[in-house]
């Protein structure tokens, strides 16, 4: 053996030992000298190697600014008399216009209006909640369970169909359908009952709502489960099978759980979404059952900003709108985490 592969004291011996045992991290940078964990790359080391994908992402990144986050600052008109007409220039209109500090705040607190409009968002919502949102995970486990491929994505091709369709023309084949004059109606009349007018009744307008969602949106809601049942691992069907566990054991002890993860993130984002429940579905039938029944958040922002002009008011009601949604993202995600899901973000 040569002197060169020989530690020539046991000092040096150790230093070797020690030289060996120290993490590098990448870059040459050690985890203490550079105060990074293990393996972490540096900023500079993963800007360079991700700069074409952020190159990419550039025009997306900047169409959401533009569109997202830079009208976010029009909100101050909410704690102002705006006057749009002081200046061609909306900029200049919104540093002319006087300030009034929480008065419009006010004015909708007290606006019996404004609660009515509370009073009908939740409702939709409560009733999405509990009669849509389960719907695309039967289907889901539905179609899931039918062998033969062919059958299952034509199945899945007439319930997405719908997605496609725009609101006037869902609103259209409803009308056909359960109008005073659709087909519902002729029928009952044909064997001597009175006819229903479905589309014109205050009482059952929600339940109407939800329906035209569940026909139109299930579809996008089967494909995300869908998705998320494909990567479930056969072998542990197989598995649960050999330890005798039937069709219903496996679903609940296998895929149940495979589904949570989604579902608890879906939720989150449908709780988030809770005070917005469809303007363009309800702003067209709003004048068919009345604004008692029928107004909600978004048209009630909608009338007095677009058609009344109060654009000051209308935005101090979007405002708080905004801010409850956040807090209602906030709680259940909250809610997911205690869970043990992941929900929109990580502790």
């Amino acid at each position: 053996m040569s002197h060169s592969t020989v530690p020539r004291s046991r000092a040096e011996a150790k230093s070797k030992t020690a030289r060996e045992k120290t993490p590098v991290a990448s870059g040459g940078v050690t985890g203490a000298e550079g105060k990074r964990p293990p393996g972490k790359l540096s900023l500079k080391v993963r800007f360079r190697r991700d700069r074409l994908l952020l190159l990419m992402t550039l025009p997306a990144l900047v169409l959401v600014l533009l569109f997202n986050y830079v009208p976010i600052l029009g909100n101050v008109v909410a704690f102002q008399d705006y006057d749009p007409y002081i200046s061609e220039n909306g900029v200049v209109s919104i540093l002319n216009s006087p300030w009034v500090g929480l008065e419009n705040f006010q004015r909708i607190f007290e606006d019996s209006a404004f609660w009515d409009a509370v009073r009908n968002t939740l409702v939709l919502f409560f009733l999405q909640l509990v009669l849509y949102f389960p719907i695309p995970i039967l289907l889901a486990l539905l179609i899931n369970s039918v062998v033969r491929p062919r059958v299952r994505a034509v199945a899945q091709a007439v319930l997405y169909l719908p997605h496609f369709f725009s609101w006037v023309l869902v609103i259209a084949v409803f009308q056909q359908m359960f109008g005073g004059a659709g087909m519902l109606s002729q029928l009952l009349r044909e064997n001597g009952y009175n006819g229903l007018d479905i589309m014109t009744n205050p009482d059952t307008f929600a339940f109407l709502v939800t329906a035209q969602t569940v026909w139109k949106d299930a579809g996008w809601g089967i494909i995300v489960f869908l998705a998320a049942l494909a990567s479930v691992s056969p072998d542990l069907y197989e598995a649960a099978a050999m330890d005798g566990a039937g069709r219903w054991r496996r679903m609940w002890h296998v895929t149940l759980p495979a589904l949570r993860p989604v579902i608890a993130l879906l939720l989150v984002l449908r709780v988030g979404d809770a005070l917005t429940v469809g303007f363009e579905q309800i702003l067209l039938q709003r004048d068919a059952v009345g604004p008692g029944a029928a107004e909600v958040l978004d048209t009630f922002v909608w009338w007095n900003g677009v058609r009344n002009q109060d654009f000051s008011y209308a935005a101090a009601a979007g405002l708080v709108k905004g801010v409850v949604s956040l807090g209602l993202v906030l709680a259940a995600n909250k809610v997911a985490h205690l869970m043990g899901e992941q929900g929109v973000y990580k502790k």
